[in-house]
């Protein structure tokens, strides 16, 4: 039977940061200082690099573990092949 992962703790965070999204929406319609505005957004970047994170490790612990302790030497691969490619994915961005 395929393990559930679970990212529900993740949607406090994410309701968070909404908020903090809205937050700066209002700073830009008050016009605030443009440091301030910035300070804010780079705060819910880390913020949503932090999610990424958990979700990923969720992933990596459920779904790949899972993958890896089966007999199928294909869903293996499949999986390895996945975080790789996700690695991958993840270094063209920063």
């Amino acid at each position: 039977m395929k393990q559930q992962t679970t990212h529900q703790e993740q949607l406090n965070f994410l309701k968070k940061i909404e908020g903090q999204v809205r937050g700066i929406q209002k700073m830009i319609e008050e016009k605030r200082y443009c440091v301030d505005i910035i300070t804010q957004i780079h705060s819910v970047v880390g913020a949503l690099y932090r999610v990424e994170n958990e979700v990923f490790k969720k992933h990596i612990d459920g779904c790949v573990v899972h993958a890896l302790k089966g007999k199928s030497e294909q869903e293996k691969q499949k999986k390895i092949n996945e975080v790789v490619e996700l690695i991958s994915r993840f270094r063209k961005t920063v």
